[in-house]
């Protein structure tokens, strides 16, 4: 008995095999009925998706926000009628609308960056940026270590920042890699060349190209980054948006008449450039990115790598003695 006791003291215990991916039910279980649990749930509760604008003046930042959600979400045209002053400092200004659509709500926040690039002397013009960003980790952060904690915790964090690039057709700024380089490690970058429609094609593919390369010698990681595909298939789809991206887009308001169809788009001597057209600019390209295919992507991003790399950060830094 004893012999048996020490061979059941010192036994190691036996590790449980896992079943097959595809293992055979014997009849109907209903497991997919969880999908329709959560979109009634989701249906119910609604979600929740911060973006940001960051670019210098007079490149389109409201007006492609408009364009993006169809609706009057932007700065400007929530206070309509107000003179414009270029700020001294870069001045964050959050306005957030909720949008329904098909019975799916929406909490959509929307940060301006007004001031930002638009001095003589841009020196550490990010920091304001930067500190708003982790501003909204710190708050996320507090309410999550509290003792007792709301059931859902109000997410304030950016899970997407577009920075648009002036189209120049040269090449990135220094302001421009400045402000990547340090911003992709906080917070998902999406590049774009505001006002593409100011250069021809082949203007428009030599800058990207020159963009790309940018980005490569300088190790800029945007979104979306290699290292997060998960699998095979999100790494074809991702590839192929990381040939196109910087995406040159051009944003519209207001709809116009081609062909019997209310279109939007920016009307000109020579003709209407229809804005969701793929062979006038990519901004079908840019929307489907941040709302039709990736938006759950970005949020979880930015919950798993951005505010994770933030919150180990924090704790280390309040663990550590004197």
């Amino acid at each position: 008995e004893e012999e048996e006791e020490e061979e059941e003291e010192g036994a190691v215990p036996l590790s449980v095999e896992p079943s097959p991916v595809g293992c055979q039910l014997f009849g109907y279980v209903g497991i997919e009925a969880v999908l329709d649990q959560m979109k009634i749930k989701t249906m119910k509760t609604g979600f929740e998706f911060n973006i940001m604008v960051v670019g210098q003046s007079g490149l389109g930042k409201s007006t492609m926000v408009n364009t993006l959600f169809k609706s009057k979400v932007s700065r400007k045209s929530c206070q309509p009628g107000q003179e414009e002053r270029i700020p001294k400092t870069v001045q964050l200004q959050s306005i957030t609308h909720v949008i329904e659509e098909k019975g799916v709500k929406m909490k959509l926040t929307v940060t301006d960056t007004p001031g930002f690039g638009d001095q003589i002397n841009n020196e550490n013009c990010w920091e304001p940026i930067i500190k708003y960003i982790n501003e909204q980790y710190e708050r996320y952060l507090r309410e999550e270590i509290l003792i007792t904690r709301k059931r859902k915790i109000p997410d304030t964090r950016v899970h997407g920042c577009v920075y648009f690039v002036p189209p120049t057709g040269h090449w990135l700024r220094p302001l421009d890699l400045e402000f990547m380089r340090r911003l992709s490690k906080i917070v998902n970058v999406v590049p774009v060349i505001a006002k593409a429609d100011t250069l021809t094609l082949e203007e428009r593919a030599e800058f990207k190209q020159r963009i790309q390369e940018d980005l490569k010698t300088h190790a800029i990681s945007v979104y979306p980054q290699e290292d997060f595909d998960q699998d095979p298939e999100d790494r074809a789809l991702n590839d192929r948006i990381r040939e196109k991206i910087p995406f040159a887009v051009v944003g519209a308001d207001q709809e116009h008449q081609v062909n019997g169809k209310r279109v939007l788009g920016r009307k000109t001597k020579w003709g209407i450039i229809e804005v969701e057209n793929p062979a006038h600019c990519e901004f079908p390209l840019l929307r489907d990115l941040l709302i039709r295919s990736h938006l759950q992507d970005l949020k979880d991003i930015t919950h798993n790598v951005h505010y994770e790399s933030y919150r180990v950060r924090r704790l280390n830094e309040s663990n550590r003695p004197g």
